[in-house]
């Protein structure tokens, strides 16, 4: 690892993120509660640590991909740390663990709260909980490669260190210019959103937190009761369709818009599957619940089953009604999904539609091979042949996932959780859902837990968004004994004059 190069591109990302902190600052002055100093001066903080870093530590060009793993893990941490302090200094959480667990879960989309009452946050800190959500939908890197191109010096690396899913999609034949196209879909579903919000009765800044929050797939919302704040069916239904549209790949949306065919969605098999999950469960669900007699409107309980399925699919975690309180069979079906997740290239987290689909056909094609021991079986996606290393990449992606759910689960229930909140806890940061069962349901949150877990959690959080990979890579001995020793730039400017004649 090129250990200079890295802090540099880390401190050129501080000083990007300080520029978003002063977004609150309109929304303080309208509603005058007293929050400018606070984000100024956390800014002017994250600008100053950022010079600083970039003034210290030499730009590289030769960056590999263990570097854009490190770039990718570090930048995340750093992120949170940043986005921590506005909390931190308004008062309104009890601790710093606290202000470092809701930023994670912002900046990951988890949307995971300690919050018992979202309200008693001022306007803008509500504003910037909603904003840290929609810079981490489509990821800080994709965003630093979009409007900086002095990130384009490994800007593959980090491209495919930070973009969800097993296979990553260039839609321009440079690096920064895929992730502009990425970035200018982004920004056009949200500009729409919005406006259909507001034409539904929402004020404007409803309209904005909750639009970020959604096309982020984050959860954050700016009442405590979530969705269910709003009673307006026309509401709910417009964020179930943003929910939905952002659990799809962004590059499906591209090419559909450019070819202004809505027949390319079809054609991808990803999405059909992600099309007949929402629709099977949507359906088992609403029966159970009509059956158990939970509804006695049909269309209630359609409206409240659809949300919640497209909400937990895509991770977004809105909440339109506490479906803690529903059938067993129900929340086997919800916790079902939250380890699906949504379409790979998607701002959703979980394992990905696609990773499940590949897996169940590598399973069938083992249980073909028992049966047919001569014959020569292919895994397809679509029309094409699905390479051998990807299916490698996919299986170690179960194990490691496996590893990571059993050793969190573990650290957490042996701090004193009960065993369904533990794991629902993990299960919810870890696929970056929000809420969980039992102690962190849908209308409860995590500030009973114990502060390592919230620990725990928020690394939980961390490696669910990154895939476990980035992380993994780095928590490996190997990694660090091939890390080079930075070089400061007065040490390389010493260099250069005692070299010359």
């Amino acid at each position: 690892m090129r250990t200079g190069g890295v802090l540099n591109i880390l401190g050129k990302l501080l000083i990007l993120i300080s520029l978003f902190l002063l977004t609150p600052i309109p929304f303080s002055l309208y509603f005058a509660d007293g929050m400018v100093r606070v984000f100024l001066g956390c800014s002017l903080l994250g600008a100053t640590l950022g010079g600083l870093i970039v003034a210290a530590f030499v730009a590289e060009k030769d960056l590999g991909y263990r570097d854009g793993f490190a770039v990718v893990v570090f930048s995340w941490l750093g992120l949170a740390f940043l986005g921590s302090l506005p909390f931190y200094f308004c008062g309104a959480m009890p601790s710093y663990v606290d202000c470092f667990f809701e930023s994670m879960s912002g900046f990951t989309t988890t949307g995971s709260t300690i919050l018992n009452e979202v309200e008693i946050l001022p306007p803008s800190m509500l504003f910037w909980r909603s904003t840290t959500h929609w810079i981490g939908g489509m990821g800080i890197i994709v965003l630093s490669l979009a409007i900086l191109p002095l990130l384009g010096v490994g800007g593959t690396q980090l491209f495919q260190a930070e973009m969800p899913g097993p296979t990553k999609d260039r839609l321009a034949p440079r690096i920064q210019d895929t992730a502009r196209i990425l970035w200018g879909v982004y920004l056009l579903f949200t500009l729409i959103e919005i406006l259909l919000l507001l034409l539904g009765g929402m004020t404007f800044f409803d309209a904005v937190c909750h639009a970020f929050a959604s096309l982020a797939t984050g959860g954050f919302s700016t009442h405590t009761a979530s969705a269910a704040y709003f009673s307006s069916s026309y509401i709910h239904y417009v964020l179930i369709v943003f929910m939905f549209l952002a659990g799809i790949n962004f590059s499906l949306h591209h090419r559909a818009l450019m070819s202004g065919k809505l027949s390319d969605y079809w054609h991808n098999e990803e999405f059909r599957l992600y099309v007949l999950l929402i629709a099977v469960t949507t359906v088992f669900i609403m029966a159970t619940n009509l059956g158990h007699r939970v509804y006695d409107n049909v269309s209630l309980a359609f409206r409240d089953t659809l949300f919640q399925v497209v909400s937990i699919q895509t991770t977004t975690g809105f909440g339109s009604a506490d479906f803690d309180q529903w059938p067993p069979a129900c929340k086997m079906i919800l916790v079902s999904l939250m380890f699906i997740g949504g379409c790979a290239g998607s701002t959703g987290g979980g394992i990905k539609v696609v990773r499940i689909l590949l897996f169940f056909k590598y399973a069938r094609l083992q249980l073909h091979s028992l049966v047919h021991p001569r014959a020569v079986g292919t895994i397809k996606l679509g029309s094409q042949k699905v390479p051998k290393e990807v299916m490698i990449a996919i299986l170690g992606f179960f194990a490691l996932y496996s590893c990571f759910f059993l050793l969190a689960s573990l650290a957490v229930t042996a701090l004193g959780v009960d065993l369904l909140t533990g794991m629902t806890a993990v299960i919810a940061t870890l696929n970056n859902i929000g809420p969980g069962l039992q102690e962190v349901g849908p209308v409860r949150n995590f500030g009973g837990l114990p502060d390592l877990a919230k620990v725990v959690l928020s690394f939980c959080m961390l490696a669910g968004r990154l895939e476990l990979y980035p992380v993994a890579v780095l928590l490996t001995p190997g990694f660090w004994r091939m890390a080079r020793k930075p070089v400061l730039r007065w040490q390389l400017k010493h260099e250069t004059k005692t070299e010359r004649p």
